[in-house]
């Protein structure tokens, strides 16, 4: 194959990377091909073949291989043809007596284009130590070393050693495919190359795909005469491909280039890692040198395990630093979701995200406004660069060293910034936070001048020529940053994620349902089931419902702030008393003297003991908090004559039926607007409890009828009702000096993340040194079992499971642990627990502090 000639004017930079390496059609003159159909015919072979089996190659083309092949040679190339995966891989055989002569030959095997390709080498003298041995001696060196510079210096040193190559050195690839030596191992008086760069044209890249597929490639002799293959085109017109060939000539771009550079001899072993290019071995010798196919087979295996050694350490090199980044982000998002803030207000994290993400300018951009913080464009100019960045890809992270190659308009700021790292946080508008970095003059030092190529009329056509010039020529670079490593851009991602969901997922979703009231309502009323354990955004949940109802702020202040004494009362009774549960009576009793007060007596209440839970409670106090304010406003309770009587009973099917009933008041009419406080009365039961709720507006009184089914109550309490109703409130244990927690490591069990997160940094902020984090029973067994733990934080509801099991776990380790809990802090804790502290959520962060503190004392404490 060939390349046609082209015009003077169409010559550039790109003609190497045109040129057709693979199918030269040539081999080179220390062995000898030949390539057979499936059915053992002779298609092709090397034009010096006659020179050990005594036939002109044109007369051995469609004869049987047998006819130059002996039987025993043929047995084991079928041997190893079972071994091959396809066109993937090749095979060798050392030392086969392939002609039957008795003259031994190293030979290679591999299938390209369905034909079987057989490359043959004289046996050269066997290697002294056995090369496996060899190979395995080699990386136990390799593996001693300490760091990836060491690692780098030692494998050129051990490749040398085996090869005895002039100079090895280590080529390293740029994303670009641009290149510069790290390592290198040469012998005296002959220079180095370490240091120097070289430009992605110096291997263009079909050869770098070639490098990926056969990983070791030798060139014994620059300046040789190399032999065609006949013959040059197969019946349908192709060239034979050699991507996987050991013989294959060298193009003829490459010979120039090596005759330039004054080498003889060069052999490439590649490293690849993930399946890309990562560098390579580049091996130089100033006098013509042939290696056996056994030295480069461990040449080879030595490369393919250090890839491995390179890799392992890069990625444990990655994971420190992502470790790291993780820290820095976890503490980020435990202070966004402290401070309760917005997008509008990040910017008061500035500080926090360029420790994350290292920079020197910083800016948000929301809603066509700019913050800046640090070395910035103006706003004007990050307003015309977020419009470049709308087209780089909704929901992804751009980055570039170089925004005035791309956006042209930067070269106007490349003092201030030179590169940017950018990350979408909303869809429409487009919003971004912005990471910018100065722009860093940079002198890099080329191994001859990368734009030295005369152009000329060689054997493939007009193209332009291997410059002959190596010694070291220095460039200097501008408009650049340092650029943004895959750590950092990992990071971006990371905190994309987070802002989008501690922040811009409940902005938008309270703008939407600022838009879709009705909605609204709904999706709230769903939420306060699942919300229960969290009263702060109970409350929220209250104040946006009760807006509607008011006429004036005072009446709007007046509504809210009986809802949530309500509540207050409902949790203060539940988890601050010493009681287990609360009898009906307590819950109604409890909402009619805070709310009317002296009109109490107007209330008959009447029925037997029935006792309910937390969860309950909550629900119940806003009911009847409900039904007494609007007695208390338009019912019985509103005039001086009105009364309620309230009855409850067990019926027929072991649910509890209450019934409220008004009388004696004003004459009562429905009314027409329903708003949240009706909600309430008629869907909380029915929605929290699985019960029923009814209200009829009678023209004597309201009367209203509840059913809570028999899961939701008991008869029996485990405490009696004078002392549910009657106990003083016990008084919080004395707090302990924040100091006690200096030095500990704890252990957060929290299957909510911005919880376990919030506890965490509490931790931190109070002394600790290492805080692990799990979310389920699993999880904290592993970290219990791998670390020192001196004291554990459990949430008592895991979701699907609680973290009692793990009771037993710590107590057999001697690990002290408090209990947290959405029920209050006397929940039935387990009898291994002893006495174990429970805070109730939300928790204050003294409190919580206090209580492990104490925990952690006792462990300290001499048994």
């Amino acid at each position: 194959m060939t390349i046609q000639p082209q015009p003077f004017g169409d010559v550039d930079i790109t003609n190497c990377e045109r040129e057709p390496i693979q199918f030269l059609g040539r081999i080179q003159n220390f062995g000898y091909l030949i390539a057979v159909s499936t059915d053992w015919l002779i298609e092709r072979v090397s034009a010096n073949i006659g020179d050990v089996v005594a036939r002109e190659p044109e007369s051995l083309l469609g004869e049987p291989v047998l006819s130059i092949v002996s039987e025993g040679a043929l047995h084991s190339i079928r041997g190893r043809l079972q071994i091959l995966s396809g066109e993937s891989g090749s095979e060798r055989i050392v030392g086969l007596d392939l002609f039957g002569t008795g003259m031994r030959f190293d030979v290679a095997i591999h299938v390209s284009n369905g034909s079987i390709i057989v490359e043959a080498e004289p046996q050269a003298e066997r290697p002294s130590t056995n090369p496996g041995a060899l190979v395995k001696s080699m990386i136990t060196r390799v593996q001693k070393t300490q760091g990836l510079d060491g690692l780098y210096k030692e494998s050129v040193r051990q490749l040398r050693g085996i090869t005895g190559f002039d100079r090895v050195m280590l080529y390293r690839f740029a994303s670009e495919g641009a290149g510069s030596v790290i390592a290198e191992a040469a012998r005296s008086g002959i220079g180095s190359f370490l240091g120097l760069n070289y430009p992605a044209t110096d291997i263009p890249p079909q050869a770098r795909a070639l490098y990926v597929r056969n990983q070791v490639r030798l060139i014994a002799d620059v300046q040789s005469e190399t032999v065609p293959v006949v013959p040059e085109l197969d019946p349908h017109g192709r060239p034979i491909d050699l991507s996987l060939s050991v013989l294959r000539s060298v193009s003829p771009i490459h010979i120039e280039y090596l005759t330039n550079m004054g080498v003889s001899a060069s052999m490439s072993v590649s490293i690849v890692i993930d399946g890309q290019l990562w560098g390579l071995f580049a091996l130089h010798n100033y006098a013509p040198r042939h290696l056996p196919m056994e030295v480069r087979a461990a040449a080879e295996l030595f490369g393919q395990m250090v890839s491995l050694i390179i890799e392992g350490r890069l990625a444990k090199e990655q994971r420190q630093l992502e470790e790291a980044g993780r820290i820095l982000h976890d503490r980020f998002v435990s202070r966004i979701v402290a401070a309760s803030s917005t997008l509008d207000t990040i910017g008061e994290f500035a500080d926090d995200l360029r420790e994350i993400i290292p920079s020197d300018g910083f800016a948000i951009y929301v809603k066509g406004e700019a913050q800046c913080y640090g070395h910035c464009p103006t706003p004007e100019e990050i307003a015309n660069l977020s419009r470049f960045l709308n087209r780089a890809g909704s929901g992804r992270i751009y980055a570039t060293d170089e925004i005035s190659a791309v956006h042209p308009p930067g070269a106007d700021f490349i003092e201030r910034a030179a590169g940017v790292l950018a990350i979408p946080i909303s869809r429409s508008p487009r919003d971004y936070l912005l990471f910018f970095r100065r722009e860093i003059i940079q002198t890099v030092t080329w191994a001859g001048d990368p734009k030295t190529k005369e152009r000329t009329i060689g054997p493939n056509g007009v193209r332009l020529t291997p410059r002959k010039s190596f010694e070291a020529w220095k460039q200097t670079v501008h408009g650049k940053s340092y650029p943004w490593t895959m750590s950092e851009t990992k990071a971006a991602e990371g905190l994309r994620v987070s802002i989008l969901e501690v922040l811009l997922r409940f902005n938008e979703e309270s703008e939407r349902q600022q838009s879709l009231a009705a909605q609204r309502q709904e999706l709230l009323i769903a939420e306060l089931n699942h919300r229960v354990r969290n009263i702060l955004s109970l409350i929220r949940a209250l104040v946006v419902q009760s807006k509607p109802g008011a006429a004036t702020v005072d009446d709007f202040a007046a509504i809210i702030g009986g809802r949530i004494q309500a509540l207050a009362r409902a949790h203060d009774q539940i988890t601050s008393s010493d009681v287990g549960a609360v009898t009906l009576r307590h819950i109604i009793r409890t909402e009619v003297s805070a709310y009317i007060g002296t009109k109490s007596s107007r209330i008959q209440l009447s029925g037997p003991d029935i006792f309910v839970e937390a969860v309950t409670f909550s629900t119940l106090a806003l009911v009847f908090h409900e039904l007494v304010t609007n007695s208390a406003k338009y019912g019985a309770l509103s005039d001086s004559s009105g009364s309620v009587d309230v009855t409850w009973w067990i019926d027929d099917n072991d649910a509890c039926r209450i019934e409220w009933v008004e009388s004696g008041g004003p004459p009562v009419s429905a009314p027409k607007r329903r708003g949240f406080g009706s909600t309430i009365i008629e869907r909380s039961i029915p929605h929290d409890l699985s019960g029923e709720a009814r209200i009829d507006y009678h023209l004597a009184g309201v009367r209203a009828q509840f059913t809570l089914p028999a899961n939701v109550f008991h008869l029996e309490a485990t405490r009696t009702t004078a002392q549910a109703e009657d106990a003083p409130v016990a008084a919080e244990q004395a707090p302990v000096p924040v100091a006690a927690l200096a030095g500990l490591r704890g252990l957060v069990v929290e299957d909510n993340l911005i919880i376990s997160l919030d506890a965490e940094q509490m931790m931190f902020d109070n002394g600790m040194v290492e805080v692990f984090t799990a979310a389920s029973v699993g999880e904290a067994r592993k970290v219990i079992a791998a670390q020192a733990i001196d004291v554990a934080l459990l949430d008592v509801n895991l979701g699907s499971e609680t973290s009692f099991p793990l009771v037993r776990d710590l107590n057999a380790r001697g690990i002290p642990f408090v209990f947290v809990t959405g029920y209050g802090e006397d929940i039935e804790l387990p009898l291994e627990a002893g006495e174990t502290d429970a805070v109730k959520k939300p928790f204050v962060g003294e409190l919580l502090v206090s209580a492990i503190a104490r925990a952690a004392a006792r462990r300290r404490k001499p048994e």
